[in-house]
């Protein structure tokens, strides 16, 4: 069973904060539907509440932002799959950060604010669901770079902009050549994330046993199991052949690769975002935070975006913020107590400033 092939209905959810409901609903967009992730919080007046809508990255899905949510009571936390990921696999491209952005500006006119319900229980969005923002929009990683997109294209719909280790050009991979292509720089940057896309897994253990063995993830939460179990699709092989379950069953990851390709080759050599990052460093996106972590992909010192490097950017945009979160790496930004803290934190001083 393919994502995409997933049931339409999708109000239950894998786990339930004291804070709030989860569910999942289908937005529609060019090509097919959008798989959504809302955390609703939990209240009891019928009045509206402050939405973020939260972009994950290259590799990702809307689950790497369970742990923020679920620290943001009184908020709406909307996340997409983006296009070629999780449960919106099934989409076709083209790929790219435009298309991104056009398809979760599709996600804030569907969702927008929330009255006083959540989702239907058919599992699609309701007729008075959405006021169509703006919003508070935060971006991690690649999703950085959507974000900064979105802001461009459609900045009716976006109030402020967190970027999380993300949304600025990337830096040189030491000891690649000058006319490496943009697979390339993308395989050294992301290495076993970008790997396993071509693997078969016999079983859901054997991909967290993959993932537990990466140096990113030394501490294993809950919340990174509950990422890693959604990040699969459920194939049939032959019974008991190629090393797989002798049920017949195995598991490869949801990303697809050529998302990734795409994705790759449009943030280095596409058109939107250069006007984008253009219009950021001018001031037409307003006040934009990063937050950066201090160690990278594999939890190596210096990160996606060296202190130099940050400190460069602060000066060339004058609008932009840089803050560097301590301790933390490229993903444990967001699933870790500290990272979940800062994102947090960033995400309530925007929402008070009149983001949402």
């Amino acid at each position: 069973m393919t994502a995409q092939e997933d049931t339409a209905t999708h109000p239950a959810s894998p786990d339930r904060a004291s804070t709030h409901t989860y569910e999942t609903t289908d937005v529609p967009v060019d090509g097919g539907m959008l798989r959504v992730g809302v955390w609703d919080p939990i209240r009891q007046d019928p009045v509206a509440v402050p939405t973020v809508l939260a972009i994950h990255g290259i590799t990702a899905s809307h689950r790497a932002w369970a742990a923020v949510a679920e620290a943001l009571p009184g908020v709406r936390v909307v996340a997409p799959d983006l296009r070629g990921r999780g449960r919106s696999n099934g989409l076709p491209g083209p790929y790219g950060m435009a298309r991104h952005a056009d398809d979760v500006a599709a996600v804030v006119r569907a969702l927008g604010e929330a009255p006083a319900s959540s989702a239907s229980e058919a599992g699609a969005v309701p007729a008075d669901r959405g006021a169509g923002g703006p919003v508070t929009v935060v971006g991690h990683s690649m999703g950085g770079f959507v974000g900064v997109v979105l802001a461009h294209r459609h900045p009716d719909l976006v109030g402020r902009l967190l970027l999380v280790d993300g949304g600025l050009p990337l830096q040189p991979v030491p000891g690649l050549p000058a006319d490496a292509t943009a697979d390339d720089i993308v395989a050294a940057l992301l290495g076993p994330a970008l790997e396993r896309l071509s693997r078969v897994f016999e079983s859901r253990q054997a991909y967290r046993d993959f993932w537990r063995t990466h140096p990113a993830f030394a501490e294993w939460t809950p919340t990174i199991e509950q990422y890693v179990d959604y990040d699969l699709d459920e194939i049939a092989t032959p019974r008991g052949t190629d090393g797989h379950a002798a049920d017949g069953a195995a598991f490869r990851p949801a990303t697809t690769a050529e998302a990734v390709a795409g994705d790759s080759a449009d943030m280095y050599t596409g058109d939107a975002f250069p006007a984008a990052l253009d219009a950021l460093v001018t001031g037409e996106l307003g006040d934009v935070t990063m937050l950066r972590a201090p160690r990278g992909l594999m939890d190596e010192p210096g990160g996606m975006y060296p202190e130099p490097f940050a400190a460069e950017w602060s000066t060339r945009a004058p609008t932009l913020t840089i803050e560097t979160v301590a301790d933390v790496n490229h993903y444990t930004i967001l699933m870790s107590p500290p990272g979940v803290a800062a994102v947090r934190r960033d995400i309530l001083h925007d929402i008070n400033l009149g983001g949402s």
